[in-house]
C-alpha cells in the first residue's frame, strides 16, 4: 500500500510540473509569425540589429524586426520583403522598423525615398510609413513612392496605383491616384499639388523585379506567406513526388551539400538562435518547409500552399549536448551539431509558445497529424523520437563552438563527423550555446554609419509603436543563466536599457485626427508651382501689395475676381442704379492749384494706378463739364487697393485751366463697395499722381468705341467706369449741358483709354496734386473730369483762357495756307 501510494505522488507531481511548464507556454506573449527579409543589396549598405547602436555591412537574408533599422548610402540600394510586401529603398534612405507582428508592418522613413509594392494587404492588416511630416496609411493593394526630403522639412507622396491616408497633428486626408501632393510641417496644413514624376532609374529597377514576383512560377506551389519564394525560379526546378507531392530541388550546389551548411548563426531577439543562410535562394527553404532526401539528392518539400506560413528561426535539431567534443586539428574543441527536420516531423520552438501558435507552426510548414502534434506539444522528453534525416549521411553539419557563436561562415569549419559518433548522442530543441555581443551584431565588418541627424529626428505616428528593446548587454545576464533560451516576454519587459542606444522619437496624432479620413484635400488651382503653388487647408489672408506711385499707362489686365467688392458697376457695361445723381456743376474762375487729399496707407490701395489710363477720362462723344470736387473732409473709403485701379490720379493734358467748385455740403455719403462709380480716378483715393509730358491732340468729338471683353464680376483691375466696358451709355443729364465740341473725326483711341467717369457721389478728377510729385518743373494746372481728355489727348481751351500747350497751328478751323502763314 505504502508502495502504491508513493508511486501515485510521483505521478501526481510529475502531472503539476508538467502542467507547470505548459501553463507557462500558454501563458506566453507569443513572437510574429512573420518577419521582414533583407532580400537584396547593392553598394554600400549598413544594418543596426534592434537596441544596438553599432552599425555592420548587412547581410542577404537578415531577418529583420521591431527596432532594427537599415541605411542605405551614396548609390547603394536594397530591398525589404515583408508578407506580400516590397519595400525598395533608393540611396541614402534611412528606415526603422518601428512595429512588425502579424496585424502591423509600421516603418520610420526619417529621409530618402521608398518604393513599396503592396501584393495583398490581409483584412484587418495595417501597413504605416511614419515620416517627419506625416503617418501614411497604405489601405489598398498598389504601388506607392514616398519621399522626404535631405533636411526632413518635407514628405512628397506619388500612387500610381492603390489608395492611402495621410495622418499629421492637425488634419488627415485620402490620398488616391488623382493628384500627389508634398506636405510641410506636421500638420498637413500646408501643402503642394505636384506633377506625378516621370519613372527614374530606380522606379524601373523596382518595376524589374516586381515583374519577376508577378511572374513567378513557384507561388502556385508554395503559400503567398512565403517570404523570398520567387527567388527559387532561376535556381532549382520543380517535380511532383509520390510521397510528398512538390518537390524543389536546387540546381548549383557543391557535391557534398547538405542544407544548413552555407551560412552562419546569428542570435535575433525573441526567436534566439537564427540561420542566415548565403544563397540568394536561402531564406524561403530554411525558415519554412521540411528537407527530405531523394538518394543522396536533397529536396525541399514546402507546406500547404493554402495555409497562411508561420516563420521559424531554424527548422532544425541539434543534438550533441552540452559537453559535445569535437576534434580538430588542434585538439578536441567544443562544438555544436545540427541537422534539418524531414517531413511529417514536428517542429518544437526553443521560445516559449501558446498551444496554438506550437500547432500552426507545423501545420502550416509540413502535412502532420493533428494527433501528432498534440502528443509532441506535452510530450518534453524529445530523446526517444527518431528522425529520418539523422541518419542521411551528410545531414549532420558540426562546427567548432566558437564558429558557432561568432556568427562566422559554417562552410569554412564544418567538420566531418562518423555516424556512429552521433548514434547515441542526446539531441535538443536549442543549442546550449550562449550568444555574445558578436552573436548579435554578426561577423561582418563595420558598415557606414548615417549622419546623426537622420535617425534623431521626430516622427509623426497614426499607431503607437512599442517599448522600444533593451538591447543585449541589458539581456546577457538572464542568457547566461539559461544557454540558448531566450528571455520571455515577461522578464523582457522588467529590464533597462544597458547602453544609451537612440530612441526613435514619435509624435502621435490627436484622437480626433486618428479616425479614418474621408476627403482629398482641398484642390489648388496654382498647383505645382513652388511658394505659388503651395495650397493651406485652411483660409489664407491676402498679402498686402507694395506702396508706391501709380505706373503711368500700364495696358489693363485681366485678374481672378475679388470676392470682397460684389455689385460694383461696369459688370458687363451696366451702371449700378443705386448710385444718386450730382447736382449741375458749375465751372470757376482759374484758382491756385489746392493741396492733395492725405494719401491712404498701403495695405488699403489697389491696382488701379498701375493700369495708366483705364477709365480716367470721359468717354467719347460727351460734351465736356466742370467736375466739382470733394470736400477735403470727406473721408477716404478704406477700400484694399483701390487707387492702382484707374489711370486718373495722373492730370489730364490739354484741359482748360480751371478749378472745379466745391460740392455742396449735402452731397450723399459714398457707398461703400462702389469704388468704381467714382470715375476710377486716383486722386478719388487721395493718391498724389504724377503728371506726364503735355501733348497736343486733336479735340474729342463723339465716336463709336469698339466694345472690349467682358470681364469677370467684381475685377478691380478692368473698372474704368461701368459703360466703359462695352456698352455705350448716355450721359447724365448734368453733362450734357457744356459747349459743343468741335464735330471733327477724332482718331480711335487705344483700349486702356476708353474709360468713361460714371456718376457717382463726389467725384475727385478735379482735384490738383503736389507739385513735388511732376516729373517735369512745372505742373499742369487741374482741369474739370468732365473735360479731361484721355492722356495724351489734349483738349480745347476754354474761351478767354490761355492755352500754352497748342498754338494756332494746331487749330484745325485754319486751312492749310493759313496755318503755313500763321507759322
Amino acid at each position: 500500500m505504502q508502495t502504491q501510494l508513493l508511486r501515485q505522488r510521483a505521478r501526481s507531481f510529475t502531472v503539476a510540473v508538467a502542467l507547470l511548464v505548459l501553463s507557462g507556454w500558454a501563458g506566453a506573449a507569443d513572437p510574429p509569425s512573420r518577419v521582414a527579409r533583407l532580400g537584396y543589396t547593392s553598394g554600400a549598405v549598413s544594418f543596426s540589429p534592434a537596441g544596438e547602436s553599432d552599425w555592420v555591412q548587412a547581410a542577404v537574408n537578415r531577418p529583420l524586426t521591431t527596432g532594427d533599422r537599415l541605411w542605405t548610402d551614396t548609390r547603394a540600394r536594397a530591398e525589404l520583403q515583408v508578407g506580400g510586401a516590397m519595400i525598395r529603398l533608393d540611396a541614402s534612405t534611412g528606415i526603422s522598423v518601428l512595429n512588425l507582428d502579424d496585424s502591423i508592418a509600421q516603418l520610420q522613413l526619417t529621409q530618402g525615398t521608398l518604393n513599396v509594392r503592396v501584393r495583398r494587404l490581409g483584412s484587418g492588416q495595417v501597413f504605416e510609413v511614419d515620416t517627419p511630416n506625416l503617418a501614411f496609411s497604405l489601405r489598398e493593394p498598389g504601388e506607392y513612392r514616398i519621399e522626404v526630403d535631405a533636411d526632413g522639412q518635407s514628405t512628397t507622396i506619388v500612387m500610381r496605383q492603390g489608395q492611402g491616408e495621410a495622418y499629421g497633428e492637425d488634419a488627415s486626408y485620402v490620398i488616391d491616384t488623382r493628384q500627389p501632393y508634398r506636405f510641410y510641417g506636421t500638420g498637413l496644413r500646408e501643402y503642394d499639388q505636384v506633377d506625378a514624376p516621370p519613372a527614374d532609374d530606380f522606379d524601373r529597377w523596382a518595376g524589374e523585379r516586381d515583374h519577376s514576383y508577378d511572374n513567378s512560377r513557384s507561388a502556385r506551389y508554395v503559400s503567398p506567406d512565403v517570404i523570398g519564394y520567387q527567388d527559387l525560379d532561376a535556381n532549382g526546378t520543380w517535380r511532383v513526388d509520390a510521397s510528398y507531392g512538390n518537390v524543389w530541388t536546387p540546381n548549383r550546389v557543391a557535391a557534398g551539400w547538405a542544407p544548413y551548411q552555407d551560412g552562419h548563426w546569428a542570435w535575433v531577439d525573441p526567436w534566439g538562435w537564427t540561420w542566415v543562410d548565403d544563397a540568394p535562394w536561402g531564406f524561403a527553404v530554411s525558415h519554412y518547409g521540411r528537407w527530405a532526401s531523394f538518394g543522396g539528392t536533397w529536396g525541399w518539400v514546402p507546406g500547404p500552399a493554402r495555409t497562411p506560413a508561420y516563420y521559424a528561426p531554424a527548422l532544425v535539431v541539434f543534438v550533441g549536448g552540452a559537453n559535445f567534443q569535437l576534434a580538430i586539428s588542434s585538439g578536441n574543441v567544443g562544438g555544436v551539431a545540427w541537422f534539418p527536420l524531414g517531413p511529417r516531423e514536428v517542429y518544437r520552438p526553443s521560445y516559449r509558445v501558446s498551444r496554438g501558435y506550437f500547432e500552426n507552426i507545423n501545420r502550416s510548414n509540413t502535412v502532420i497529424n493533428t494527433t501528432v502534434i498534440n502528443n509532441y506539444y506535452t510530450n518534453t522528453n524529445v530523446t526517444n523520437i527518431v528522425y529520418v534525416n539523422r541518419q542521411v549521411p551528410g545531414a549532420i553539419v558540426a562546427v567548432p563552438t566558437t564558429t558557432f557563436v561568432q556568427s562566422q561562415p559554417v562552410s569554412r569549419a564544418v567538420v566531418r563527423v562518423r555516424g556512429e559518433t552521433f548514434a547515441s548522442a542526446p539531441v535538443a530543441i536549442a543549442a546550449p550555446v550562449v550568444p555574445t555581443e558578436r552573436s548579435v551584431h554578426g561577423a561582418a565588418a563595420k558598415g557606414d554609419k548615417p549622419p546623426a541627424r537622420v535617425f534623431e529626428r521626430s516622427v509623426v505616428a497614426r499607431t503607437e509603436p512599442p517599448a522600444r528593446p533593451v538591447g543585449f548587454a541589458a539581456q546577457q545576464p538572464h542568457l547566461a543563466a539559461n544557454p540558448g533560451q531566450p528571455i520571455d516576454d515577461a522578464a523582457r519587459k522588467g529590464l533597462k536599457p544597458a547602453t544609451a542606444a537612440p530612441v526613435p522619437v514619435v509624435k502621435m496624432v490627436a484622437p480626433e485626427q486618428a479616425a479614418r479620413p474621408t476627403a482629398l484635400p482641398p484642390r489648388n488651382a496654382a498647383a505645382g508651382r513652388g511658394d505659388e503653388g503651395r495650397g493651406k487647408a485652411e483660409d489664407r489672408k491676402a498679402q498686402p501689395m507694395p506702396a508706391g506711385p501709380p505706373a503711368p499707362a500700364a495696358p489693363p489686365q485681366a485678374t481672378p475676381p475679388t470676392p470682397e467688392q460684389p455689385g460694383k458697376a461696369g459688370q458687363g457695361g451696366k451702371e449700378d442704379r443705386r448710385t444718386p445723381a450730382l447736382p449741375p456743376q458749375v465751372a470757376a474762375p482759374p484758382q491756385p492749384a489746392p493741396a492733395a487729399l492725405p494719401a491712404q496707407p498701403a495695405e488699403q490701395k489697389g491696382r488701379s494706378g498701375e493700369r495708366g489710363g483705364q477709365g480716367a477720362g470721359p468717354t467719347r462723344g460727351a460734351p465736356p463739364q466742370a467736375a466739382p470736387p470733394e470736400p477735403p473732409t470727406q473721408p477716404a473709403e478704406p477700400r484694399g487697393k483701390s487707387d492702382q485701379r484707374g489711370s486718373g490720379a495722373v492730370p489730364i493734358q490739354g484741359a482748360p485751366p480751371q478749378a472745379a467748385q466745391p460740392a455742396p455740403s449735402t452731397q450723399p455719403a459714398e457707398p461703400r463697395g462702389k469704388p468704381d462709380q467714382r470715375g476710377n480716378s486716383g486722386e478719388a483715393r487721395g493718391q498724389a499722381a504724377t503728371p506726364p509730358p503735355q501733348r497736343p491732340a486733336p479735340p474729342a468729338v463723339a465716336a463709336p468705341a469698339p466694345e472690349p471683353p467682358p470681364v469677370q464680376r467684381g475685377n478691380p483691375e478692368q473698372r474704368g467706369g461701368g459703360q466703359a466696358r462695352g456698352q455705350a451709355a448716355t450721359p447724365p443729364p448734368q453733362q450734357r449741358q457744356a459747349p459743343p465740341a468741335v464735330a471733327a473725326p477724332a482718331p480711335e483711341l487705344p483700349p486702356a483709354q476708353r474709360g468713361k467717369p460714371e456718376p457717382g457721389p463726389a467725384p475727385r478728377q478735379a482735384e490738383p496734386q503736389p507739385a513735388a510729385k511732376a516729373p517735369t518743373p512745372e505742373p499742369p494746372k487741374p482741369a474739370p473730369a468732365s473735360q479731361a481728355e484721355p492722356r495724351g489727348k489734349g483738349g480745347k481751351s476754354a474761351p478767354g483762357k490761355p492755352d500754352d500747350k497748342k498754338g494756332d497751328g494746331d487749330d484745325p478751323s485754319l486751312d492749310p495756307k493759313q496755318r503755313q502763314k500763321k507759322e
